[in-house]
Order: structure tokens, then C-alpha cells, then sequence
């Protein structure tokens, strides 16, 4: 779709030479210094609180239930290192997606900062890779919720119908609308944190440093395995920036909002990881339900009760999170071309994309009905989650180089963050072919679509 094509509200920004270099946003830009409602009319929603525990259940989720185990049988008791080297990483990632959503607050997210940097079909690829990487990593996610209820419920099946169970509810809640969804997750993140500092305190006593030899039972190698499955666990600095425009004030709460949410976040999975392993010891790699080790040890009692529940608490908040913020991004696909058109309903901040969602929901359970008949194990839709995040990290913080003001203290964070997710891109290995199959997808699209006439106004209406 050519900028002609397009509604004003809808360009992304001007047209410019080749010799032009897009230039940062100013204070300005009515765009960043917005509070209450939107140049578009709209209502924004969420408050500093809601937003930090949007941001808090994006990146904490299921990671804190599944992979220290797998980080664990990956390298042993020297994942610990992994988890301290994407906690720093962490910083600079954060601090890069909140200054670009803070100055460019669109649902597009990093596809409009991608394709304010380097063009349309760049931000269809980071586009794709985003969108069409929730399908596979909603139902992991969903499973290692799944796997808790079963240890604690029984049952053959009890895992999938579970996993349903909890596609079809976040994508109803998320019907309703950003404004139910934040205001649920901010009483999950509050219950969810009280149950991981529970487990962890209730089974310090029983940690032993013994636990920690030998350190690297399968070499120093296996450290870059443990990092590219605990970019699962970091995923997720960048799901709130598609929800920038729903924001009260972007240009202050998103930053607050990120900050607050990393100093949570890291303190709760050092926390857990290292009792994971200092508690349970060789036990750490074989466990499936870490978490509810830790309680059984600690509380004793019906522990598989109360790790089924904050399982189900994590898990939910994340998906939530996900949901909320994929959805709008495929409505921000469709309005700029890079989807059909058909998906661009609710694109707009305080509308609800509902047709976007419906998409989610429909892959996502497609997805996990051919994970259960074809026998594709949680490891594997992690890691061809996590190569879809890699590649968007990497095309994200390239273009913040581009968009934010050089030398600045958010332009140093990003080329400390691209470096990083660079090596972490080439950790991935071979999973990596699938984010790089989705892109030449996302390419092939924009070369084969029909031209578009200019959207009808009902578009930017309610999905």
C-alpha cells in the first residue's frame, strides 16, 4: 500500500528522500506528550499501575513455572549465569521498546518503529514474526499451567482441556476490551507475586550450597542452549508497546511503567531460579512442576493445590498480556496493508480489535491440536517462539538507533541491547529458520496483494 492509500491518521510518517535520516521525535510532537484522550477522540485507559502489571505478567509468566527445570537440565546449576546475563540484558531491552513507545505511541508497536527506520517491508517481517509467534507459544504456554493441574488434579487429558479452557477465556476477556484486561491483571500480578515470594521463602531454609556442584556438568557450551530458552522467560519488553496509545500519559507512565516492572521481574526470577536449584538440586532438571517442588518442601500440605493455582495465575496473566497486544498489532497489519484489510477493525486506541483476536484464538487452538497429534514437545514451540522474538528484538533496536536521539542515554541503551540480542540470535541455531520462513511470508505478501483503494471510515470504527 502506497502512503496515497492512506487516510492521514493512517501514515506513519512523512514521505522523505533516500538521503533522509528519519529524525527523533521531539517533545514537541503532540503524539508523545498526550494525557487523557487521543488526538483521534478516544478514551485512554490504563493507569501507571495497570500498565507496570501488564508489562510485569508479560515478561514474568510462564517462565517462572517451566524454565528453570529446562534451564536446569540444559546446564546445569551455571543457568544461574544465564538468568543474571538476561536479567542486565534486560535493562538496556526495556529501556530501548519503553523510549520508542513513549515517542511513537501507535498499536502498530515495533512494526511502526521498524517501518518509521527502514521502511514497509521490514515492519511487515517484524509484524509477522510477532504476530504469528503468539499461535505457537500460547499453547506452550497454556500446558505448563496444564501440567500443574494435572499433578495436582489427576486426570489423562486434564493438561489439554485445561489449555482450551484458557485460549477461550483470555481471548473472551480480551473482548471486552483493554480496560477489563488491565484491571483484572492488575489483581493477578499482585496475587501471583505474593505466591512465587511464598514459595521461595518457605523453602530457603532447606537450600544447600552443595546443590551448586559440579557447576557445569555439561560444559561451559551448554550456557548458550539455557540463554536461548530463557529468552521465554524475558519475552514480552516488547508486547506492551502495541498498547502504547491506550496509555493516560504514554510519554511518562510507559518508562515508569518498564522500570519498575524490570526491577520486579529480575528480583523474582533470580530469586526463584536459585531456589530451584539450591533447594531441589539434581531434581531441578528432572522436575516438571519446579514450583510445586518448592512448596511441597516448604509448606507441605496441598501444595500441588497452590502451585496449580499460581501456575494457572502466571500463565492466564501472560496470555492476557499477549493477547491484548498481538491482537492490536494485527489490526495495525491490516490498517497498513501488511495483513488484510479485513483485520484492521480496532486498530485505533479504545477500540477493541475483535477480529484480529478471533484470528489469535482460532491459530492458537489449531496450533495446539497439532502439537498434541503430531508430537511437537513444549521445548520445540518455545524455541521457535523464542527465534521469532530474537529476530524482532534485533530489528527493533536497530531502528531505535535510527529513531531515537544519538548518544543519548536510551540511543547507548539500545546499541548495548542489539549487540546482545545479536549473540542471542545466534544461539537459536536452527529454530531460527522458522521467525526467517514467516518473514519471506510476510515479504511474499506484500509483493503478491492486490492494490488497495483507500479504506472505507467504518474500518477505524469498533471490530
Amino acid at each position: 500500500m502506497q502512503p496515497s492509500d492512506m487516510q492521514p491518521s493512517q501514515q506513519p510518517h512523512r514521505a522523505r528522500s533516500a538521503g533522509d535520516r528519519p529524525r527523533a521525535a521531539s517533545p514537541a510532537d503532540p503524539v508523545q506528550t498526550a494525557s487523557g484522550p487521543s488526538p483521534d477522540g478516544h478514551a485512554r485507559h490504563l493507569t501507571l499501575a495497570q500498565g507496570t502489571a501488564l508489562y510485569v505478567a508479560a515478561v514474568l509468566g510462564t517462565g517462572v513455572i517451566a524454565l528453570p527445570a529446562l534451564a536446569a537440565a540444559a546446564a546445569g546449576p551455571a543457568s544461574l549465569l544465564a538468568w543474571v546475563a538476561l536479567v542486565a540484558l534486560s535493562v538496556p531491552l526495556a529501556g530501548t521498546f519503553a523510549a520508542l513507545a513513549a515517542r511513537h505511541p501507535d498499536s502498530g508497536g515495533v512494526a511502526t518503529y521498524v517501518r518509521r527506520a527502514f521502511g514497509a517491508r521490514a515492519a511487515a517481517v517484524v509484524g509477522w514474526c510477532f504476530f504469528f509467534a503468539i499461535p505457537a507459544g500460547a499453547p506452550a504456554s497454556a500446558l505448563f499451567a496444564g501440567d500443574y493441574v494435572a499433578a495436582a488434579f489427576g486426570g489423562t487429558h486434564t493438561a489439554w482441556i485445561t489449555a482450551c479452557v484458557m485460549i477461550a477465556a483470555v481471548a473472551g476477556l480480551n473482548a471486552f476490551g483493554v480496560s477489563v484486561s488491565g484491571r483484572v491483571q492488575l489483581r493477578l500480578s499482585v496475587l501471583l507475586v505474593g505466591l512465587l515470594l511464598l514459595a521461595v521463602a518457605a523453602s530457603a531454609p532447606h537450600a544447600r550450597l552443595a546443590n551448586l556442584h559440579p557447576f557445569a556438568p555439561h560444559g561451559w557450551g551448554a550456557l548458550e542452549r539455557a540463554a536461548a530458552l530463557l529468552v521465554w522467560s524475558f519475552a514480552g519488553w516488547e508486547a506492551i508497546t502495541h498498547l502504547a496509545g491506550e496509555f493516560r500519559n504514554p510519554r511518562t507512565d510507559l518508562p515508569r511503567a518498564a522500570g519498575m516492572a524490570v526491577v520486579v521481574v529480575g528480583v523474582l526470577y533470580l530469586a526463584v531460579a536459585g531456589a530451584t536449584i539450591c533447594v531441589l538440586g539434581m531434581r531441578a532438571a528432572t522436575s516438571p512442576a519446579p514450583l510445586a517442588a518448592l512448596l511441597s518442601i516448604g509448606i507441605g500440605g496441598p501444595s500441588p493445590m497452590f502451585a496449580a493455582v499460581a501456575a494457572l495465575l502466571l500463565t492466564f496473566g501472560t496470555m492476557n498480556a499477549y493477547f491484548a497486544g498481538a491482537a492490536k498489532l494485527g489490526a495495525a497489519l491490516g490498517r497498513d496493508g501488511a495483513l488484510p484489510a479485513w483485520l484492521a477493525h480496532g486498530s485505533q486506541a479504545g477500540d477493541v480489535p475483535r477480529r484480529s483476536l478471533s484470528v489469535l484464538a482460532g491459530l492458537s487452538l489449531l496450533m495446539l491440536l497439532l502439537s498434541g497429534l503430531g508430537g511437537i514437545d513444549a521445548t520445540a514451540l518455545v524455541l521457535l517462539t523464542t527465534g521469532c522474538f530474537t529476530l524482532v528484538y534485533l530489528l527493533g533496536t536497530a531502528a531505535a538507533l535510527r529513531l531515537l536521539e544519538p548518544r543519548s542515554l536510551a540511543w547507548v541503551g539500545a546499541c548495548i541491547a542489539l549487540i546482545a540480542v545479536a549473540g542471542l540470535l545466534a544461539a537459536s541455531g536452527r529454530y531460527m529458520l522458522w521467525p526467517l520462513l514467516i518473514g519471506c511470508g510476510a515479504l511474499a505478501y506484500q509483493r503478491l496483494r492486490p492494490a488497495r483503494a483507500t479504506p472505507p471510515r467504518s474500518v477505524q470504527g469498533k471490530g
